[in-house]
């Protein structure tokens, strides 16, 4: 049966779905902040797991399209354990490989995706961020309550539960709060405090974004980089074989170099533009359709650092709590991974948030840290050589071998065979679109 209630100019769209008999599933209330790919992931996991979850997403709907992301080693069982190795894979860039570049266009250098077990520079699961974050959606809408177009704007905690103020103007109460709001999390700098103490930048800027796909892409990417001034553009292959993904790279000193809001588009644009001009190959036609793109986005490269991902009953996971950065090429694994254990040790806690918070945050740390110093060894990778400029790392030794193997597999599965685990099919749905 489906109601729909409210009025058509409604702020958000809200979706709340129920069991069989229509009735609410008994357990710990949480809230997660975020819709990207860490917060239905997450979702994913408690309901399985016995908890009534609420996602709250300030965008008015999933966002399309984004960087494509990776899944390898443990993050690939992860998936595998959720029932959705098929969906994703469905869903999959069928990248082929990867050649380096020369200015003319002459290749240097060739990654392949089965490279490794399909765990290379190029994964055998490569999927675009909107894509994969569409298949989580589609897994737990079914039994999860999605509020879009609004986001927390008041938090206070007691030693029972959390009062929530929305900005739409709704009050609730939580058992349990995560924010899975990405590298920029508001609930982060509400709980934990200013961005500024957690965000470490990494000296680059990354910026990416559709364009028609007039180069003859077919399945390989490609990447040019600049020596002299570290700067490099790619393009890369995706579904639909008429578009194809752009990406840039370019160095930004520090943080302070880069002083562009995170919101304003045009700002990014105008930037981009200017430390884009004079780069070879490709550049200038990719270029030429920056203010016709749909999907545009750019950031500072940058990872989180923390003590600690949670205090009291609001915990972080993901991007908001672990940001490795787009050089480690982890940042969607770390999510999937973080999203199993979080959802588990709690329901293994029966839902203490000390004890299931605490146990979460000794399983992901080495993990995290080992996928955090891959990105930083990527991105001084790309560093342009200097007098004062440490020395390149050296990819062929085995102490990064190593590294490599942790980063990919030096964490454990439980089973939680102790903790609630249904994965029974919700029943019908109830929609309403309505101010709150």
């Amino acid at each position: 049966m489906e109601a729909v209630m409210g009025v058509d100019d409604s702020e958000h769209e809200r979706t709340i779905r129920t069991g069989e008999q229509g009735t609410r599933v008994s357990g710990p209330r949480v809230l997660v902040a975020g819709a990207s790919i860490a917060g239905p992931a997450l979702a994913h996991w408690l309901r399985r797991r016995g908890a009534e979850v609420t996602v709250v997403e300030r965008a008015p709907e999933l966002r399309p399209g984004g960087q494509a992301v990776d899944a390898r080693g443990v993050a690939k069982e992860v998936i595998g354990r959720m029932g959705l190795d098929a969906a994703v894979r469905a869903a999959c860039t069928d990248t082929a490989g990867a050649h380096t570049v020369d200015a003319d266009g002459q290749v240097l250098e060739t990654f392949r995706a089965d490279d490794d077990g399909g765990d290379g520079f190029i994964a055998d699961i490569e999927i675009l961020r909107g894509d994969l974050s569409q298949v989580l959606y589609d897994d737990t809408r079914d039994g999860v309550e999605y509020i879009f177009g609004d986001r927390i704007a008041e938090l206070a905690q007691e030693a029972d539960g959390v009062d929530v103020v929305f900005a739409g103007g709704d009050r609730r109460r939580f058992d349990l709060v995560v924010g899975a709001d990405g590298l920029h999390s508001e609930l982060r700098a509400m709980v934990f405090g200013p961005h500024e103490r957690f965000l470490r930048h990494l000296g680059h800027v990354l910026a990416f974004y559709s364009v028609p796909n007039e180069f003859g892409l077919d399945r390989w990417l490609l990447e040019y980089q600049d020596q002299e001034s570290g700067s490099s553009a790619l393009l890369r292959p995706i579904q639909d074989a008429s578009r194809a993904m752009a990406m840039f790279y370019f160095a930004s000193a520090d943080s302070a170099d880069f002083d562009v809001d995170y919101r304003d588009v045009a700002a990014q644009k105008r930037l981009l533009r200017e430390r884009m001009a004079g780069l070879g190959w490709l550049a200038p036609d990719i270029l030429a359709h920056l203010d016709d793109t749909p999907d545009f986005y750019l950031d500072q490269v940058a990872q989180v650092v923390m003590d600690r991902w949670s205090s009291g009953r609001v915990g972080l996971l993901g991007d908001a709590a672990f940001s490795s950065s787009p050089m480690s090429g982890q940042g969607t694994g770390l999510a999937l991974v973080g999203a199993y254990l979080l959802a588990g040790e709690l329901a293994a806690a029966e839902w203490d948030p000390d004890t299931g918070f605490a146990r979460y945050e000794a399983r992901m740390r080495s993990f995290v840290e080992a996928n955090q110093e891959i990105g930083r060894l990527n991105a001084r990778s790309r560093d342009v050589p200097g007098p004062d400029a440490e020395p390149r790392p050296d990819f062929t030794s085995e102490w990064f071998t190593e590294l490599v193997g942790r980063a990919i597999n030096g964490i454990e599965l439980p089973d939680y065979a102790g903790a609630p685990d249904s994965a029974a099919p919700a029943g019908s749905p109830i929609t309403s679109s309505a101010k709150p």
